[in-house]
């Protein structure tokens, strides 16, 4: 309680939680990404909220630099995340299982000829109608959640303050610390290992902060604090006096201990929590896949967003069938509880380990924190939270090596996806087509212009990706308006509309050659493509305007800063009250314009009043470019076919060729993540050499 209520919630991410929010967090103050994709302008959008790494806090600054300069740094920190990502997905296959079940097996006691064969047929159907209703979405059953789960704890708490008060107020006596100390030197081992049991007294904890994203910070700390806390806290108290009298019934304590008149009420409402706490799980796992998908984490799968009201709530068929697939499978395979509770253990424990390790950079790094308070945050919870899995793992052969096969195959399937990815926008990096590249590249082969707005799809942030000069060597013809286009996702939940666009002008101004950059939050929704058209056109003529207002003071500040950082050097810049990475500076001949309100005031103010010829000529270019968008729209995609090169490992071959290579054609295309007409794509094939 007080680890995550009281501290690792005040690391969210622009109210996003969750590994992925940390380490979001982390590399917004660091550059610990492994794509090199940061751009100064970033710094400019409002969410981005950073204070200055600066020279006062040394220790700060250390850390930063020791996180940069190290390569294996880098890889741990992602590694951690997608781990705890994995064990969290793996927690969204186990809960409802092991929720329901438990539930469910209440019945045993008032018709005990029920078998356990029926009562697990009873749970799948239950486990079944839950996965069905996913695809209606959250806020549909939304406003039932609050009422039955207030009626619970209320339920709960009652029903233990009766057992205490019935039968042995003593057992209050178990808070002095002595008692254990007396349990550990009288129990010796089994002691040890019985904490894999008392394990799931406290679990939910880091569930409750990856959905942080639903409620703010001072709701979840105001309801677990004179809610849930207090109310878990006598419904294990009551059942500890339960037991006092009736220790043979320590395998069933629930059931047993509710008094006869209220059994079948708490039943009902049992039943009705446990598949709450079941979607909260599952909605969780379907918010991590959707921000591992956008940080280029997860293969592409189709993102459904279930609210018109509320961000955040989404839902992933594929990943809902073969949730659901996976907990009808363990439910039937092991029963029982208990062999899943050992599973469940060390989902648990793993998550909660590196939250801590996480928490420690951010301690170190953002909150610069004094050291004496980090050291024993550290030691506190690492020495516990190790305990605590060395005693689940115990149980490793009795269902502990579940959650380890979820999540390897999930980290597997992350990092081999990433890895490509990252080689890929290396390559390109590589092998980028600069301004003068590009007036060679079209008077060598003649480019004829064409009618119509192509939109070329490139994950570059800076420069003409090579499928470019592939596309003309081809096929010498581009359209009227040609429009490089990158998705990019900035390591926030959120980019707001007025600020997602930047554009440059390509070989010159009068080219009608333009690259954008879409920038968009993990948790943002993207557009469908008539609707991200439509926008990418208004934005683009707010640049042709703002470009008629940049003046020689401007160009040359533009040129003092290039000077001052170094071609193509990413050396750390401030912008606003940030500290950014430029991997892309500009040239006097290029422009940058966000379709911002406050930079559109700022240019107009700084140029003074625009001449009657400056005005024909932008009301021309806005006119010319809407015959053009209504002749057509074509969408250009890169179908990049990514091989290893002759000289890559043995290991490096059976990873790009084969598994990545599943992964891709077994995963949602490109025309299909952005919701392309088909009969508007045109797709261009290269192969990658990596």
């Amino acid at each position: 309680m007080i680890k995550y209520v009281f501290i690792v919630l005040y690391a969210n991410d622009n109210g996003d939680g969750g590994t992925f929010a940390l380490y979001s967090l982390i590399s917004r103050y660091a550059k610990v990404s492994l794509i090199p994709n940061q751009q100064a302008e970033d710094a400019m959008v409002s969410n981005y909220g950073l204070d200055i790494v600066s020279a006062p806090m040394r220790r700060a600054q250390w850390m930063k630099k020791r996180l940069e300069n190290s390569e294996v740094a880098k890889v741990a920190i992602f590694l951690l995340t997608i781990l705890g990502t994995s064990m969290v997905i793996s927690d969204g296959v186990l809960t409802p299982a092991i929720s329901v079940l438990s539930a469910v097996s209440g019945l045993q006691q008032k018709a005990p000829q029920l078998k356990q064969g029926q009562i697990v047929l009873i749970s799948v159907f239950i486990l079944v109608v839950l996965f069905s209703v996913q695809r209606f979405g959250t806020d549909r059953v939304g406003y039932a959640f609050a009422p039955i789960i207030l009626l619970w704890f209320l339920c709960i708490g009652g029903i233990g303050f009766y057992n205490l008060i019935r039968y042995d107020v003593g057992v209050l006596r178990a808070f002095y610390p002595k008692y254990i100390v007396d349990y550990f030197k009288r129990n010796g081992k089994d002691a040890w290992i019985s904490l894999g049991g008392i394990l799931l007294c406290f679990t939910g904890t880091e569930a409750m902060f990856a959905d942080l994203g639903h409620f703010n910070v001072r709701a979840v700390q105001t309801s677990f604090s004179f809610v849930l806390f207090p109310a878990v806290s006598l419904a294990y108290i009551g059942q500890a006096a339960f037991l006092r009298k009736h220790p043979e019934h320590v395998l069933d304590t629930f059931y047993r201990s509710i008094p006869g008149p209220m059994f079948w009420p708490t039943f009902i409402i049992a039943v009705a929590a446990a598949i709450i706490a079941s979607q909260a799980m599952i909605s969780g796992a379907f918010s991590i896949i959707q921000q591992s998908q956008t940080l280029g984490c997860f293969p592409r799968v189709k993102v459904v967003h279930t609210s018109k009201l509320y961000e955040g709530q989404v839902y992933i068929p594929e990943v809902n069938f073969v949730l659901g697939l996976l907990c009808v499978i363990i439910t039937l395979a092991f029963q029982t509880t208990t062999d899943i509770g050992h599973a469940y253990g060390i989902c648990v424990t793993s998550v909660m380990i590196i939250t801590t390790i996480l928490m420690v950079i951010v301690m170190l790094l953002i909150w610069r924190v004094s050291i004496w308070l980090i050291i024993p945050f550290c030691l506190a919870y690492g020495f516990v939270e190790f305990v605590y899995l060395s005693a689940v793992l115990y149980k490793f052969t009795e269902g502990g090596y579940l959650p380890i096969v979820i999540a390897t195959v999930m980290v597997v399937m992350m990092g081999v996806w990433h890895y490509v990815h990252v080689k890929k926008y290396w390559y390109e990096l590589e092998h980028i087509v600069t301004n003068e590249s590009m007036r060679q590249l079209i008077q060598t082969h003649g480019v004829k212009r064409i009618p119509g707005v192509g939109f070329l799809y490139t994950e570059l942030v800076q420069g003409i990706s090579p499928i470019f000069p592939h596309l003309i060597e081809k096929i010498p013809f581009v359209h009227s308006v040609l429009m490089f286009v990158s998705i990019k996702h900035l390591p926030i939940p959120h980019v707001e509309v007025s600020e997602r666009f930047l554009f440059r002008n390509v070989e010159s101004k009068t080219s009608r050659m333009f690259r954008c950059v879409a920038r968009y939050g993990y948790s943002d929704k993207l557009e469908g493509a008539k609707e991200f058209a439509a926008s990418l056109i208004e934005g683009l003529q707010s640049h042709i305007e703002e470009g008629h207002f940049i003046t020689d003071m401007q160009i040359q500040e533009t040129e003092a800063q290039t000077a001052s950082t170094g071609d193509g050097d990413a050396r750390p810049r401030k912008a606003g009250s940030s500290t950014v990475y430029v991997e892309e500076v500009l040239t006097a001949g290029e422009t940058t314009v966000l379709t911002q309100p406050r930079l559109s005031s700022y240019s107009a103010h700084s140029s003074g009043r625009i001449s009657e010829e400056q005005t024909r000529t932008i009301a021309e270019e806005k006119q010319f470019i809407q015959r053009e968008l209504q002749k057509g729209v074509i969408y250009i995609l890169g179908e990049t076919e990514i091989k290893a090169g002759p000289d890559s490992s043995f290991v490096k071959k059976i990873v790009v060729n084969y598994m990545y290579s599943f992964l891709r054609k077994n995963f949602r295309q490109g025309e299909k993540a952005f919701a392309i007409p088909r009969q508007q794509v045109l797709k261009v094939g290269m192969v990658y050499e990596i």
